[in-house]
């Protein structure tokens, strides 16, 4: 199957994301030209590693590449101060250079820690993102988006904008995902094209049985054009102060919702963004910016799909409105304490706004709490 490439024009920065099966086996073919010695550093985890470590060791070698390998703990505590640290130091006890390459290995937790660690050792060495989730595959590994959380404030409030160098998102790996992480990364699919490509929408209404049975091509496909819609976005606002925002469509709810529920597996990121989103459809047709039926739609094919599509469906007890309006106080959209929301003026047809009534904001909470 052919493989497919995304171009990221970022100028100096820009680089590509490589898509398709095979490309772990492949990964010393693409390194070796882009290396001034065949030697790289891999940060993985233990559950990624367990699968993928030894694969992505033999596909280096195939080109006479060494790795050094470290392995951490899997889940989002991994993004913290501690591991940071930890990986800094380990990468300068190895001797990492800046020309050097610094692998991450791994989903979003990998590729947000690995990159900021890369960004900020030594003022910035260069590393290559392998995403091993589907979520990672279309929108944590690419954008230049890396950082930790903060325990006191929330997710991702740590961190800094470091592009990688090569994304090789392998499709292959996405079979060794449990059903619901496979589906978590899906949250994030559907979210492209409900900011800005019905079409893509509505191909993923038809097509979305597909990509959950382990098609290739419909795979392969579907981060494509989800990365195509990111790289179009980031090449006009790559430090995200205008339009890179839409890309957070759904988020506003969700990072709330993760912070509520103690970044566990009560509800994964994908999941929070596709109840987020939901929530984001549901107050845009309470202002009248959409379709009533916009939101009827979208809830219809996440709970087709199988994904949480409302608060009831997030398990054990969640804070009041009140509260969670608070949580969304520490969203890195708040501009001049303003907090902003990504809403539609209908599926495909996403903006930005601070023109947010705050009671229309507690209404949707309030009754989605009622309703669990």
């Amino acid at each position: 199957m052919q493989i497919e490439t995304v171009h990221v024009p970022l100028g100096a920065r820009a680089y590509d994301v490589e898509i398709g099966p095979g490309l772990i086996a492949a990964s010393g073919a693409r390194l070796a030209s882009m290396l001034p010695r065949p030697r790289v550093a891999v940060i993985t985890d233990e559950n990624v590693g367990r699968h993928h470590l030894e694969s992505l060791r033999a596909g280096l070698a195939s080109a006479g590449i060494t790795a050094e390998a470290m392995i951490l703990p899997a889940g989002e505590a991994t993004k913290s101060w501690g591991r940071l640290e930890q990986v800094v130091e380990w990468l300068l006890a190895e001797k990492i250079e800046r020309r050097d390459f610094v692998v991450a290995l791994g989903g979003g937790v990998i590729g947000d820690l690995v990159g900021f660690a890369a960004a900020i050792m030594r003022r910035g060495v260069r590393f290559v993102q392998v995403p091993t989730s589907l979520l990672a595959q279309v929108d944590s590994s690419v954008g230049g988006k890396t950082a930790i959380n903060s325990t006191a404030a929330g997710k991702n409030l740590i961190g800094a904008f470091h592009q990688p160098s090569l994304v090789l998102a392998d499709i292959d790996v996405l079979g060794t995902l449990t059903e619901r992480d496979f589906l978590a990364g899906y949250g994030e699919v559907v979210k492209y094209g409900l900011l800005g490509d019905a079409g893509f929408f509505a191909w993923l209404e038809a097509n979305g049985p597909n990509l959950s049975r382990g098609d290739d091509a419909a795979r392969t496909y579907a981060v494509k054009r989800s990365v195509e819609m990111k790289a179009e976005i980031v090449a006009r606002d790559e430090t995200e102060q205008g339009d890179r925002a839409l890309l957070n469509l759904g988020h506003t709810f969700c990072h709330a919702l993760e912070a509520a529920t103690g970044y566990s597996d009560r509800l994964l990121h994908g999941e929070g963004v596709a109840i987020g989103c939901a929530l984001a459809f549901e107050l845009s047709s309470r202002l009248g910016l959409c379709a009533q039926e916009d939101p009827s739609r979208v809830r219809a094919h996440f709970a087709a799909m199988g994904l949480k599509t409302d608060l009831a469906d997030i398990p054990g007890d969640l804070p009041d409105a009140d509260a969670l309006v608070r949580l969304m106080g520490q969203d890195k959209k708040v501009i001049d304490g303003q907090l902003r929301f990504i809403l539609a003026r209908g599926i495909g047809d996403a903006f930005v706004t601070a023109d947010v009534p705050n009671d229309a904001v507690f209404a949707v909470l309030d009754e989605a709490l009622a309703a669990r």
